[in-house]
């Protein structure tokens, strides 16, 4: 069962990170509590259940500033940052028509107790945030959605949700960004970060599609790991090879390739340049496991490193035919494709992900120095409340 919701009393409690310095962390009262911020007119405050941390949240931190994460949840003191995270939480009191006390809501929330909206378009399926300070930021982060109206909501699945779906979105869509340019004329598909999960997920996809009678053609898939993860990313099955880091220059430099970076280490990434150098047909920068090796991409042989940002590929596929699918043919796609997914992820003789659940700041702090340090265990999906 989810923690309870904390008390109009309460001050509630929030993850603060130094935005100049990912290692320091600490956790103070939380300025979407009750007590720290009574509700207006036309907002609701949701209090914040059970939320995932992955290294993706780590990504959210490395790129807060050139990517504007830190902006959908300002901190108080502008030198620090509220971590964004995707749970579940409650709406726990209500000034806004249509958003109902007791609902119980799927979306972003800042790492902490409580959140405040400011609801729009609210329909039966659930709203978007129009908070001021959120209009200019990425439409694919403000949507809440009612859990009671959405026909994949499963009570029982809700870790898998919320460190998966999020991810899985975007390794839905890496895979589609890549069927869509034809691989890139490359017949083999070299992927860091193997045993992270939207690598493996993005890996899924593309064996997928490989499996239908028209895609027979789709690239070979190669995931790069380290020795420890090795293991692990053979046993998912949806690799045709894994090799640890250090094998990297036994590949054939001459297979025309394209690379999908998912650790950000940049030494990786200048020695996968130089090993296929032109052969290298795409180079693709996703996120930052390896967040401390981060670094640009310029005077590196063949292609210039390009980054891949989710929404924009939304925002392709959800425009109205023939330029794109439309909103609800998108969904349709990607439900389906998440249901394939998750019913493998989950399957009983031999699932890929455990659940575990923990709760206090304390343990919260903990989980995301664990992350930041890069010793998660690739097995696990935490989920995390910080009441109590």
């Amino acid at each position: 069962m989810p923690p309870e919701t904390t008390s109009d009393a309460d001050p509630g409690q929030r993850l603060f990170i130094q935005r100049s310095d990912l290692h320091q962390v600490r956790t103070g009262p939380d300025p979407d509590s009750p007590v720290a911020r009574p509700l207006l007119d036309g907002q609701a405050r949701l209090a914040l259940q059970q939320f995932a941390l992955t290294a993706n949240n780590i990504t959210y931190a490395a790129f807060g500033q050139a990517m504007k994460y830190w902006q959908f949840f300002p901190a108080p003191d502008a030198a620090w940052g509220c971590l964004p995270v995707w749970g579940f939480a409650e709406v726990a009191e209500s000034r806004a028509a249509g958003v109902d006390v007791g609902q119980r809501v799927y979306g972003y929330f800042p790492a902490g107790t409580h959140l405040v909206v400011t609801p729009g378009r609210v329909r039966a399926s659930g709203f978007i945030d129009t908070a001021a300070h959120r209009q200019e930021l990425a439409d694919a982060y403000q949507q809440y959605v009612f859990c009671a109206a959405d026909p994949a909501w499963q009570p029982q699945l809700e870790g898998l949700q919320a460190v998966l779906k999020p991810l899985f979105v975007t390794s839905f869509l890496i895979d589609d960004f890549l069927a869509d340019n034809s691989f890139f004329g490359a017949s083999q598909l070299l992927l860091s970060s193997a045993s992270s999960k939207t690598a493996y997920g993005t890996a899924f996809c593309v064996a997928q599609r490989r499996r239908m009678a028209d895609t027979e053609g789709t690239a070979r898939l190669i995931g790069l790991t380290s020795a420890g993860n090795c293991s692990f990313t053979q046993g998912l099955g949806c690799y045709d090879q894994v090799l640890d880091y250090a094998d990297l220059s036994g590949l054939d430099a001459a297979v025309p390739t394209v690379y999908v970076d998912f650790a950000g280490n940049a030494a990786l990434r200048r020695s996968v340049h130089q090993h296929f150098g032109d052969a290298l047909k795409f180079s693709s920068s996703i996120g930052g496991t390896h967040w401390e090796a981060l670094g640009g991409g310029a005077d590196l042989p063949g292609p210039r490193p390009t980054l891949f940002f989710a929404p924009a590929q939304i925002k392709k596929r959800a425009a109205p035919a023939p330029e794109g699918w439309g909103r609800d043919m998108l969904e349709q796609r990607l439900g389906a494709a998440w249901q394939a997914f998750i019913a493998r992820v989950d399957r009983a003789d031999d699932p890929w992900l455990q659940i575990v659940n923990r709760t206090g700041a304390a343990a919260t702090v903990a989980a995301y120095r664990t992350l930041l340090g890069g010793k998660a265990d690739a097995s696990e999906g935490l989920m995390l409340g910080m009441q109590g």
